[in-house]
């Protein structure tokens, strides 16, 4: 599958997320999406479904080192010891013995965020996770994290579609060497009746959605994680690397 680099890490364009896939209902998905050929696994101890991530890891049998596993320290588990302690229960949980990329989940003004970082610099420096990044940080605190962080910040996960202008935020991003990586990329089903993208979809033969996750990938640094619980939205997902889109095709969706 499509990857892209930062840091000298490559890591798959398109990832399968798994918020809102509670408990056992998000065990099937996820085997269903290893073995359609998805490789990079989002999920979060926030979206208590790490357990069964880990199960359909295991029953899956796709080999560790082939697949990018993501997960996050919720906000309330910002504590330096509380963020270790939260990284090896998660690391328990998917029953691995280290994470490709482990992420704040949100910021928390009360827990200051160096604090944070000099936790997760030990994490990766124990051998724990491999990479390290933020989610939903805007500039300013994103260029705070680079600089308390004595590893790169590989990615910061923020809401981007259509609707969601993220532009200040991905300049920064592609200045400093940082993917930005796009959830709830669809805008929650907003995508598929937008006149726009039906309509460069239907040049393409590519439905609304999927124009949408090319429109993202297609930009400098930028990578996406949808969520499908349906097995049909999964394989739409993943099948969008057989075309392009024109120039006139990404302005009309800028202007969206």
């Amino acid at each position: 599958m499509f990857s892209k680099q930062a840091s000298g890490v490559e890591v798959p364009v398109i990832g399968f997320g798994t918020y809102k896939l509670k408990g056992e209902e998000a065990e099937k998905p996820v085997l269903d999406a290893l073995d359609m050929g998805y490789r990079h696994i989002d999920t979060a101890e926030y979206y208590e479904n790490e357990e069964y991530v880990g199960k359909a890891i295991d029953e899956s049998r796709v080999p560790r080192e082939e697949l990018f596993l993501v997960t996050k320290v919720w906000k309330t588990n910002l504590r330096f010891k509380d963020a270790k302690q939260a990284c090896l229960n998660s690391l328990d949980k998917l029953n691995t013995d280290y994470l490709d990329l482990l992420l704040i989940h949100w910021p928390n003004p009360d827990i200051p965020l160096e604090e944070t970082l000099d936790a997760f610099n030990d994490l990766k420096d124990d051998g724990y996770v491999d990479n390290i990044g933020v989610s939903n940080f805007d500039v300013n605190l994103l260029r705070q994290a680079i600089e308390y962080s004595d590893n790169p910040i590989l990615t910061n996960q923020v809401e981007y579609n259509p609707y969601k202008n993220q532009r200040k935020l991905l300049e920064y991003c592609v200045q400093e060497d940082v993917l930005l990586t796009a959830y709830s990329p669809l805008a929650k089903g907003k995508v598929t009746e937008n006149s726009v993208l039906q309509e460069i979809g239907e040049k393409h033969n590519k439905t609304p959605a999927q124009i949408t996750l090319r429109w993202l990938i297609e930009q400098e640094n930028v990578i996406t994680i949808p969520k499908a619980s349906q097995k049909q939205h999964r394989e739409e997902n993943i099948d969008i690397f057989n075309f392009s889109l024109t120039e006139k095709d990404k302005k009309d969706i800028n202007k969206i």
